[in-house]
C-alpha cells in the first residue's frame, strides 16, 4: 500500500517493521489500511492549509495505532514509546522532534474529549487539531464506509467484551461525540465533514 503525501523517505526496514507491527494482533479496523486512509487525509491537509511540522505529524499518523489490543488502556502510550524508539533507530539524523511525535500520538487516547481551545497555546495549534481530525475523519465518511468501520470496531471487541457491554460502551461513546459542540476541532474538517459525521452518528444510534 502506498502512503500518500509522506513528506520523508522511510528506510525499507522501518516500513517493514511498521507493517509488521500493524499486523499483530490481527485487526479488523486498526490495521495498516487505516494508516493509509489517515495518510490520505493528511495529504489533503498538506495540499490545503498545510502543516507546520509535516514530518512530525506524518510520523504520528504512521505510529499512532502501531500497538493496538482492543480494550487495553495503554495502546497510545506504548505506540508513542515505539515511535520514539523507531525514530532513534531509523532516522537518527533527520532532525525529527520525536517527543512531539509521541505527544501527538498520546493525544489520540482522548478522542472525543478535546476542545478546539485546548491547543490555542501550542506553537502549531492547527497541526494538532488537523492531526486529530484526520484520525476521526472516518466519522464523516460515506454511510457504507462508516457502517463498515462501525462493524469492524465491533469485530475487534468480539471476545474481549460481552456483546451487551460493548454495545453500552459504544453507544456512550457515539452519544458523547454527538453531544459535543464540535466533533472536528479544526475549521478545515469541521466545514467539510461535521454534518456528515452527525448524520452517521444519529443513524448508528438509531440502529442500535
Amino acid at each position: 500500500m502506498s502512503l500518500p503525501g509522506l513528506p520523508l523517505a522511510l528506510p525499507p526496514g522501518q516500513l517493514e517493521a511498521l507493517r509488521a507491527a500493524y499486523a499483530q494482533p490481527p485487526r479488523a479496523y486498526h490495521d495498516f489500511g487505516h494508516v493509509g486512509e489517515v495518510m490520505r487525509h493528511y495529504a489533503i491537509v498538506a495540499a490545503g492549509p498545510g502543516w507546520r511540522q509535516p514530518a512530525e505529524v506524518a510520523l504520528a499518523v504512521l505510529y499512532h495505532d502501531a500497538v493496538y489490543i482492543a480494550g487495553k488502556g495503554d495502546n497510545e502510550a506504548r505506540s508513542a514509546q515505539l515511535a520514539v524508539r523507531e525514530i532513534a533507530r531509523w532516522l537518527p539524523g533527520a532532525g525529527i522532534d520525536a517527543q512531539r511525535v509521541a505527544w501527538l500520538i498520546e493525544l489520540t487516547a482522548r478522542h472525543g474529549r478535546h476542545a478546539p481551545a485546548d491547543f490555542d497555546a501550542d506553537p502549531a495549534p492547527d497541526d494538532v487539531r488537523n492531526f486529530l481530525d484526520c484520525d476521526m475523519a472516518i466519522l464523516g465518511a460515506a454511510p457504507d464506509v462508516f457502517d463498515a468501520y462501525d462493524q469492524a470496531i465491533a469485530q475487534e471487541y468480539a471476545g474481549v467484551l460481552p456483546a451487551w457491554l460493548f454495545r453500552i460502551n459504544r453507544r456512550r461513546f457515539l452519544r458523547g461525540l454527538l453531544a459535543r459542540e464540535r466533533i472536528y476541532l479544526g475549521d478545515f474538517f469541521h466545514l467539510r465533514l461535521e454534518e456528515k459525521a452527525r448524520r452517521n452518528l444519529r443513524r448508528a444510534l438509531g440502529k442500535q
